[in-house]
């Protein structure tokens, strides 16, 4: 039946019944079920003797947590009543069989969740309905829809007791159930993407069939990986690296067979279409190998300079190379001699690839052209234009109606290759397209780029529905299996990566949060709302508390670069790429305005501390001092030689400062418009600079490697700090004035005494450039962020790492800590801000007991010796605001069980690589410590 048919009786209508229930009866009626060993919830109500026991129970809570004040309250028999006709109706109800989570489903699901969002009743009830699974099997599917209701709702299930619940045949995307217990828990036809299990409890847990975009990150190489690809059964998946090894990979066992005996990096390797043969290039030769006896055939010499690619037709008989000696050459496979040799190519050809019928042969390279070859004469059919940039790689569609390029213009192609015109171009990568791949079935094109992402796209609508972000480094090949299940791709990072493409395809609705890099975060003045602004050319709003994307403005038509909101946080400002400053009311998402006059990219903007004005800088040089409430230009600063690339006010607004890639500082007076002072003392660019809160001292970062401390009254420079190796990316002052923090490309973080002038600590950690430093509302504590990854606490008194928050897949770009410090939000190159808990593990730890029992299992003594109890209590990410669903298993406890997907596979291996802890094999290692 499908699920926008009308139904005899609302589900609304149903649940609703239960506004007269008080929620304490549902975790009561859940123990008594749970003691008596009830598997038939409608008999156990049915009894008046358990009725009154639960009476009785119910008179017990006074005083308690539950209620949350001394109160009685009288259970009444129509209460009883009134669940008991509630779950009658349930069982019989739709509800209680389709899979809520389909496509079909969206729209009665959509207008469910609108009238029952903000109903804490009837909350209450669906998450009596998730516990009721673990008892009673015929709730199984209204419990497992209540669920993916409650998540789709954002209702809080963080820290909740899970035991033994069995949920089938939904969705639990992005679903945020940290140090949740999941013991005894069987989950059938679950999609996982993106869930959060940090700290989670899995004991035992039964997890079959699950949908999750990754599946394994396979280590198999020490060096490079240049190409994946599958054979053509998809049992194996072979890969080649610059360590000069091939490798094959079952996929069912996970096992790997390598084969090293190239003298050189392999470059390309291609299955010919039985799955007997493989074909590989390293130096100017090909080679042919016997998959059976993993034997060498054939070696085939003939180009003069290295082969980048080898390729099989479809019917295996012909094999066609090209080389950087600019040719590309059609070999014999049976015989290993060359057929012909295609020339009159201008540069050598970058990609290859035969079409489905074996007629032609389709070749880019980097004069940014595509060509045709006539494969059984050598001649060149026509060539393609449409690219600015060269063009990395070429792939016919499985029917060889569609032709697909990728080219380093960060775009790709798609071509009628019957009439050779451009149909749309699909734009979504933010570095160049290294390699695209369709799906077996034509209807999905996966691309891989240098910004070191992996998208998905609709071919027949030119959009695309999913970015997956795993790999570190830029993803070189991508192959889907023959099914089209699943997706390898690999990486300079020398990882292979496998995805679950069905789980992907299952949310093409999902498409929210940013698709490219976030570039500016910031927080409303109260902390309940985080403002992110991308490349994606629009901005996000997002709940703090829930993760929640609660309005997403689309009106740049480039790249936002800041944002800031206003004093009072009814107003967002925004700058961009467009050259355009447009203000956004808060609680309704509309534009107010919108300030043009700028002729390049707005750089930085800020807010006077009245919220009256509102400064900009440009690419254009200039400084535009604009009227909030009028939409007016105030003034226009002219004086800075190049881009300036940072704007502040001062903490009493009468003055603006602002630095630039002159290497100067300015300060401007804000009621005049005219200079007051300019600051020199940096020989290259200004990149940050901070005012102390009394006003007095201004400090400068500079990408001459030096920091200034400059007198504000006076303009006059105060000292001038040597200890950085490189670039200054910013400086900041701590709340009391009397410490400034730097961060620096040369990977460390400067702590300096403001009054003596001298530097007090330096941090080292990070392993890569430090992009952000922020202190916290106390001062205590420093975060940092940087090109590895990771943000990083640091204990400003005892200046010692507080804990190291790993959860980005690409450069964390910027840090910020809420008003009241407890939460901490950081943005990332890979389109994502995560929220951290920046409070102490112990605190994290003591509010949960349920570890405790890990002692009693543990012998205390090898527990201390052991990293358990280290992993445990790390700082754990409370949120990932992000479109693609990135999976979290940070410290979860996983013990014995299964967990795998639809094809078998054991994630076991995911849920390890996440940070999970496999406690079997924590013991074995602690017991062999002891011996």
């Amino acid at each position: 039946m499908n699920c926008k048919q009308k139904q005899d009786e609302d589900v609304f209508r149903v649940l609703a019944l239960t506004k007269d229930v008080d929620e304490v009866v549902y975790p009561m009626l859940i123990k008594k079920l749970k003691i008596q060993k009830m598997q038939d919830c409608q008999e156990f109500l049915s009894q008046v003797q358990n009725q009154r026991q639960i009476e009785q129970e119910k008179l017990l809570v006074e005083n308690s947590s539950l209620l949350g004040k001394k109160q009685m309250l009288n259970v009444e028999e129509n209460i009883i009543k009134i669940i008991t006709d509630v779950l009658q109706k349930i069982e019989n109800h739709e509800f209680n069989k389709q899979n809520y989570s389909l496509a079909e489903c969206n729209e009665i699901k959509q207008d469910l969740i609108k009238k029952i969002s903000l109903d804490k009743k009837i909350i209450e009830f669906l998450k009596f309905l998730v516990q009721l699974t673990a008892l009673d099997e015929r709730y199984i599917q209204c419990g497992s829809n209540s669920f993916h209701l409650l998540v789709e709702m954002r209702v809080d299930l963080k820290e909740q007791l899970f035991e033994k619940i069995r949920i089938r045949n939904t969705s639990l995307l992005r679903a945020n159930l940290m140090r949740s217990d999941f013991s005894g828990s069987e989950f059938d036809n679950v999609l996982i993407s993106g869930m959060n299990l940090n700290g989670a409890k899995l004991f035992n847990c039964k997890w079959r069939n699950l949908k999750i975009n990754e599946l394994n990150k396979l280590k198999a190489h020490s060096g490079r990986v240049n190409k994946v690809c599958y054979s053509p059964d998809g049992k194996s998946l072979a890969s080649c690296s610059d360590d000069k090894s091939i490798c094959l990979l079952d996929i069912r066992t996970g096992n790997i067979k390598s084969l090293t005996k190239n003298e050189r990096e392999v470059k390309s390797i291609c299955f010919s279409p039985n799955g007997t043969t493989l074909a590989s290039c390293s130096r100017k030769f090909v080679y042919l190998w016997n998959l059976k006896k993993w034997k060498q055939i054939l070696k085939l010499d003939g180009h003069s300079d290295e082969v980048v690619q080898v390729c099989f037709s479809s019917d295996g008989t012909t094999l066609a190379s090209n080389s950087q000696d600019k040719s590309i050459r059609l070999w014999d496979v049976k015989t290993g001699q060359q057929r012909c040799k295609l020339d009159g190519l201008t540069s050598y050809a970058r990609s290859v690839c035969f079409s489905p019928n074996g007629t032609t042969l389709a070749s880019c390279s980097k004069d940014k052209s595509i060509r045709l070859w006539d494969v059984e004469t050598g001649q060149q059919k026509c060539k393609l234009y449409g690219h600015s940039n060269y063009i990395n790689v070429v792939c016919f569609s499985p029917d060889g109606t569609i032709l697909a390029s990728g080219s380093q213009d960060k775009s790709i192609r798609l071509w009628d290759v019957k009439t050779g015109q451009k149909k749309p171009k699909l734009q979504g990568h933010s570095c160049g397209v290294l390699t695209v791949s369709f799906s077996p079935d034509g209807t999905t094109l996966a691309s891989g780029s240098s910004d070191y992402s992996i998208c998905l796209w609709d071919v027949k609508t030119g959009q695309y529905y999913a970015k997956l972000g795993g790999h570190s480094k830029s993803v070189n090949s991508i192959c889907f299996s023959p099914d089209g299940s699943t997706l390898a791709s690999c990486s300079d990072d020398k990882s292979i990566y496998l995805w679950d493409v069905l789980a992907e395809q299952q949310k093409k609705d999902k498409m929210d949060g940013h698709s490219d890099s976030v570039n500016s975060i910031c927080y409303s003045p109260d902390g309940t709302t985080l403002a992110s602004g991308g490349s994606d050319n629009s901005i996000c709003f997002w709940d703090v508390k829930t993760g929640q994307q609660k309005a997403k403005l689309d009106g740049h038509s480039d790249s936002v670069y800041s944002i800031c909101y206003s004093p009072d946080g009814t107003t967002l400002a925004s700058g961009s790429h467009d050259s355009s400053i447009r203000l956004w009311d808060i609680k309704t998402g509309q534009q107010k305005a919108k300030f043009d006059g700028h002729e390049y990219a707005v750089t930085s903007i800020n807010f006077s501390p009245d919220g009256n004005t509102l400064a900009s800088g440009s690419y254009d040089k200039s400084i535009r001092l604009w009227e909030v409430k009028t939409v007016e230009q105030k003034a226009k600063l002219d004086g800075h030689d190049c881009f300036v690339m940072s704007v502040c006010f001062s903490p009493d607004g009468t003055t603006l400062v602002s630095g630039s890639q002159d290497n100067s500082i300015r300060l401007w007076d804000v009621k005049t418009g005219q200079q007051n002072a300019r600051l020199d003392g940096h020989d290259r660019s200004v990149n940050s600079i901070c005012f102390s809160s009394d006003s007095s001292t201004l400090a400068s970062g500079s990408r001459d490697m030096s920091i200034c401390l400059w007198d504000f009254k006076k303009g006059q420079q105060k000292a001038k700090l040597y200890g950085h190796q490189d670039e200054i990316s910013q400086v900041c002052f701590a709340p009391d004035g009397s410490v400034l923090a730097s961060g620096s490309y040369d990977k460390s973080i400067c702590l300096w005494d403001v009054k003596t002038r001298q530097k007090k600590a330096q941090l080292d950690g990070h392993y890569r450039c430090v992009t952000s430093v922020n202190f916290s509302p106390d001062g205590t504590t420093l975060v940092s962020s940087s090109f590895d990854n990771s943000i990083r606490l640091w204990d400003v008194k005892t200046v010692e790492q507080k804990s190291k928050l790993d959860g980005h897949q690409d450069t964390a770009t910027t840090v910020c800590l809420s008003p009241d410090g407890i939460i901490l939000a950081s943005g990332s190159q890979a389109n994502s801000i995560l929220l951290w808990d920046v409070q102490t593990g112990q605190q994290i730890i003591s509010s949960d007991d349920r570890y405790n029992f890990i002692l009693d299992y543990f012998k205390p003594e090898i527990l201390k010796k052991s990293s358990l109890q280290e992993s445990v209590i790390l700082n754990l990410t409370i949120l990932i605001i992000s479109q693609q669903p990135i999976f979290q298993s940070q410290s979860a406890l996983i013990l014995k069980g299964e967990f795998q997907n639809q094809k078998g596979i054991n994630l076991r291996a995911l849920f390890q690589q996440r940070g999970g802890i496999i406690l079997e094999n924590q013991q074995r290692v602690n017991l062999y410590s002891q011996l």
